[in-house]
């Protein structure tokens, strides 16, 4: 089975991994519709309802992005720190990938503060200006510098709250999903069988342990996001 917009192939899901759950005895009964079956103690996702579920969101992603909605991509576990930034990069989206700071939503103004400073650090080691100061101060700055980079540096050029989230770990970034709720953001979420779908809008059921299943849905989305992006340059064009 092929999807002609997304090349959604069951065969290449099944490659990826993207089919194994967790351990049977750690699953979330809400995830029941998603998984098919049990095999040696460990839940197996129903794949087609995977397959359905990620075109809803490719749609969805594509026709966000050419009206020129912002997404922001969320993963923060170790493993994968690379992966959110490469695939955010691809899509033109901004992204979170080393750790939640609590408020990052819910008090946009103090993390708008941060990312000025930020920009004013930056700003300064560009211009060289550390090396004028005393070593102290100068060391104090490079460490504020390096925290914020750490953190904040996916999100550098987010001038407002994210219109869309992509999430890849509800149990890492349960904070992350909070905030959306509060702030009614629409998301789209990896849900594996220990998930609870009902916190996310678009959840996709998906083994979210493995960096192959990962990358094999976050490609999806992402291709699904560029195209929306390639709508709104051609459409941007021919009104001028």
């Amino acid at each position: 089975m092929t999807n002609d917009n997304w090349n959604i192939s069951l065969e290449k899901m099944m490659e990826a991994g993207v089919h194994f759950g967790h351990q049977a005895r750690k699953w979330n009964p809400k995830m029941a519709p998603y998984i098919c079956t049990e095999r040696k103690g460990i839940h197996i996702i129903h794949i087609i309802q995977t397959a359905r579920l990620l075109h809803e969101a490719c749609e969805f992603s594509t026709n966000a992005a050419s009206k020129g909605k912002q997404f922001l991509l969320v993963g923060t576990r170790y493993q994968t720190a690379g992966l959110i930034a490469a695939a955010a990069k691809k899509g033109r989206c901004h992204y979170v990938n080393r750790k939640w700071l609590g408020g990052m939503l819910t008090n946009w103004t103090t993390i708008e503060s941060r990312l000025k400073r930020f920009k004013q650090l930056e700003e300064q080691e560009k211009n060289d200006l550390f090396n004028k100061l005393p070593k102290k101060e100068a060391a104090i700055l490079k460490t504020q510098l390096n925290q914020l980079r750490k953190y904040l540096n996916g999100i550098k050029y987010m001038t407002k709250i994210p219109d869309v989230v992509i999430l890849i770990d509800q149990h890492q970034d349960t904070t992350a999903i909070q905030e959306c709720i509060k702030l009614g953001i629409p998301t789209i979420g990896l849900v594996d069988t220990d998930c609870d779908p009902s916190l996310v809008d678009m959840p996709i059921p998906a083994n979210d342990d493995t960096k192959t299943s990962i990358e094999w849905i976050l490609n999806k989305l992402i291709i699904a996001i560029q195209k929306g992006h390639q709508r709104r340059d051609k459409f941007s064009k021919t009104r001028r």
